[in-house]
């Protein structure tokens, strides 16, 4: 059990070092002392905490300039001997949270073994919110948090079943009065281990967990999949996700086609949260047809064929061939066909280019070129910055 133990004046010194009165040159000293413990207990005990040591202050160490006298303390009697020493549960609530803010995950979870009281504390969701943002909110979204949820649901549902079931076996008495006749056979440690592990399945903290410790699969998108197969360049699927804490990389799962196919030693650069909430089966809505020119970078749904998922792949907006000039001169806004280009292929590869109808646009294609669907335009320089950082070093020949 980790105890923080400081040792301080009497609680007698301390008070009158607050007083209005006078203050002579030994209490002046007494209550720089003071002041200036009071400041700095959160650092020293954030310092100390982070090296797992149990350590005691002592108030005389401390000089400020201004020395103390040994005849200036109080001498000790029984009771100052009892209150010398305090926890860290004795600090005001402000400098405590202060200390556990300030944590690492790991450390929070070595805190919460010490006491009920501390275990409540370093297992809130304030705390371990900011450690998910810091972490996983790059690759957890909103999908994510709903598939998190069934999760918690489902285990609930499990886990009422078992209690029910096991009040069944135990007799009529443990039905209907909640007693268990077997109670007494659990061992005081396997009590105290049930305790320390009840993390609420519904609490941030868990799903941070359940996350390091790769048990929960979570959906996000991965780009160039299959480790940047030329017939995926450019591309982003959807996939079920779990993480390796010992690589701090990905394992992903992909279902083309009934089967599910799996890629690893994927990097977090490589992942990113769904940017919209159409399942991969679904054909996207288009919204931003009519605001497509030339030069804008887009995203299109593309499949194999109809009994596969989209993934979403990057292009351009290009020029009419009946354009005759650029700028002020183009005219392919007002058409109605719209020419998208995907440049990291070859010219004159049947994948370099396609068109569509900005004012009739479905899905089209067929069973040898795939099939084209919804489009997003691309506003955000981030996500723009992103494809270009994973252009690859020489044109695709596919």
């Amino acid at each position: 059990m980790l105890y923080l133990l400081i040792s301080f004046v009497s609680f007698i010194i301390l008070s009158k070092s607050f007083t209005n009165k006078p203050l002579n040159e030994v209490d002046r000293g007494t209550k720089l002392v003071s002041s200036w413990f009071l400041r700095n207990i959160p650092i020293l005990l954030l310092s100390r905490l982070k090296k797992g040591t149990i350590f005691a202050l002592k108030i005389s160490h401390f000089h400020l300039g201004m020395p103390l006298k040994k005849k200036s303390l109080v001498s000790y009697n029984e009771e100052d001997e009892r209150n010398k020493f305090f926890c860290l549960l004795d600090l005001p609530d402000l400098a405590l949270d202060c200390i556990l803010e300030n944590l690492s995950a790991s450390e929070l979870c070595s805190v919460a073994t010490v006491c009920k009281s501390l275990r409540d504390r370093s297992r809130s969701d304030y705390l371990w919110r900011k450690h998910m943002e810091r972490k996983w909110s790059k690759v957890i979204g909103d999908a994510a948090f709903r598939q998190w949820q069934c999760h918690v649901d489902s285990r609930n549902r499990e886990n009422m079943k078992k209690f029910f079931n096991q009040r069944n076996k135990k007799g009529v008495f443990a039905f209907l009065y909640g007693f268990d006749p077997f109670i007494w056979m659990k061992s005081k440690s396997q009590k105290v281990r049930e305790s320390r592990s009840s993390i609420p399945d519904d609490s941030i903290m868990a799903l941070y967990l359940c996350l390091e410790s790769g048990k929960f699969w979570f959906p996000a998108q991965v780009y160039n999949r299959e480790n940047g197969h030329a017939g995926f360049m450019l591309s982003c699927y959807d996939a079920q996700l779990s993480y390796d804490s010992r690589t701090d990389t990905f394992q992903a799962r992909y279902s083309p086609h009934g089967r599910w196919t799996s890629e690893e030693n994927i990097k977090w650069e490589r992942l990113r949260v769904p940017p919209i909430g159409t399942s991969p089966h679904v054909l996207h809505i288009s919204y931003c047809l009519e605001d497509l020119r030339p030069g804008d970078h887009i995203e299109i749904q593309w499949r194999r064929n109809k009994e596969f998922p989209y993934g979403w792949w990057y292009g351009v907006v290009g020029h009419l061939e009946s354009c005759q000039g650029h700028g002020n001169h183009c005219h392919c806004h007002n058409d109605d066909m719209v020419i998208l280009e995907f440049n990291q292929y070859t010219p004159g590869s049947r994948w370099r280019q396609t068109m569509i109808n900005r004012k009739h646009h479905r899905e089209q294609g067929n069973q040898i070129d795939g099939f084209y669907g919804g489009i997003r335009k691309l506003e955000s320089k981030e996500e723009i910055s992103m494809w270009k950082n994973l252009w690859p070093t020489k044109v695709v020949e596919y």
